[in-house]
């Protein structure tokens, strides 16, 4: 089974950019993490991100695409990353992928990260963008636009989006700013602008005393964002669980989506369950009973590292086989674009591979089933070339 999934491409249908310049110890370590930030400070305190699944992963399974051995130490390590220099370890890494298809999600940049085309171009795949539909929101009210004419123009805008051929879908974080217990219904007419006149006043007092910018933390207003890919007909992922320390992880079930999830349903428009992890038996489950409702385990097939199989095992439980994307969401560091298909090439198998010794399923089912999870799903909901 390994054999057979090492030769299919994947379709990464959620990831982001990654960095194009060489990075010190510990900017690298920091990138390991979900953490906000690990400085000298910190290692010291937490001890050394290296010695984590993730850690291990990058020293088992990234070293020999660098030319060094299996298990290379950390400093190793660095120390070729660095001889060879950023694109070359980009260009190495991306490859090594065997991507077909990326799906890059540009809404989160906190430093310069390569653009969908130069990932693209790096992987040898086609890449698309996913619009952040929170990034959208704000870089509205950053131009300038009113309370009541914003919902107009956010509408207008994503229209334009949708009309781009290298669009393939939308993002909400609502996750990270109100939770997933969204409303089914549709915010009412005078609702958005109301919501809208909280956000500039946010805006003002963050011009005024020069702190962050205003942030769509509303909950009508993400459910308005919602609404306007689904009245696109584009595709919406949600972030689920697992994250950074900004999100509050009880708020992350993808359970409390159940309301939306019913009231979106008969639009047939495909909602995205993204990473998951701890919720990824909920996920399964909301796969298994709402038609249009997909699954993945990215970020966590990563960070589980060794532990991988037993969480796409989980995963796979209840979710229906033509329900499960793969995904790295892979940021900054091009290992994570390997690591996350190489992991998930390995537990697949290891998944798949079990079922045909105990007879569940035949070879050839088990074939059908990976080339579904590595490519055939993901353009079937995204309505990608190749379908």
């Amino acid at each position: 089974m390994l054999e057979r999934l090492e030769a299919l491409r994947l379709v990464d249908h959620h990831c982001h950019g990654v960095l194009d310049r060489d990075l010190g110890p510990a900017e690298f370590e920091a990138l390991l993490t979900e953490a906000d930030e690990v400085d000298e400070a910190g290692i010291e305190l937490r001890g050394s991100m290296w010695d984590t699944q993730a850690g291990f992963a990058v020293r088992r399974w990234c070293a020999p695409v660098l030319g060094l051995p299996a298990h290379a130490s950390p400093g190793a390590y660095l120390a070729r990353r660095a001889e060879l220099g950023a694109d070359e370890v980009n260009r190495r890494f991306l490859a090594a992928a065997a991507l077909d298809v990326l799906c890059v999600d540009t809404g989160f940049t906190p430093q310069a990260l390569l653009e969908p085309p130069a990932l693209g171009r790096l992987a040898g795949a086609r890449s698309y963008e996913i619009v952040r539909l929170e990034r959208l929101a704000e870089d509205a009210v950053a131009d300038g636009v009113g309370a009541a004419a914003f919902a107009g123009e956010v509408r207008s805008r994503l229209n334009a989006k949708a009309r781009s051929r290298d669009v393939a879908g939308c993002k909400s974080i609502a996750a990270y700013r109100a939770g997933l217990e969204l409303a089914g219904e549709r915010p009412a007419a005078a609702d958005v602008p109301a919501a809208t006149g909280r956000l500039l006043r946010e805006a003002k007092r963050s011009l005024a005393g020069h702190s962050a910018p205003p942030r769509v933390s509303d909950e009508v207003l993400h459910r308005f964002l919602v609404w306007c890919s689904v009245d696109e007909g584009l595709p919406v992922q949600f972030h689920v669980g697992y994250g950074d320390a900004d999100a509050d992880l009880r708020r992350g079930d993808p359970l409390l989506l159940t309301s939306l999830l019913r009231t979106v349903a008969p639009t047939g428009v495909p909602v995205m369950l993204l990473h998951n992890y701890p919720f990824h038996r909920q996920a399964g489950y909301l796969a298994q009973v709402f038609p249009n409702v997909f699954v993945d385990a990215g970020l966590a097939t990563h960070n589980l590292g060794h532990r991988s199989p037993a969480l796409i095992a989980e995963l796979l439980e209840l979710a229906p086989f033509g329900k499960v994307l793969y995904s790295s969401d892979a940021f900054g560091l091009a290992e994570l674009f390997h690591l996350g298909a190489l992991l998930f090439r390995r537990g697949l198998a290891a998944f798949l591979g079990s079922g045909v010794r105990d007879g569940a399923w035949t070879g050839e089912d088990a074939v059908r089933v990976a080339e579904l999870m590595a490519s055939g799903n993901a353009r079937r909901a995204y309505r990608l070339p190749g379908t």
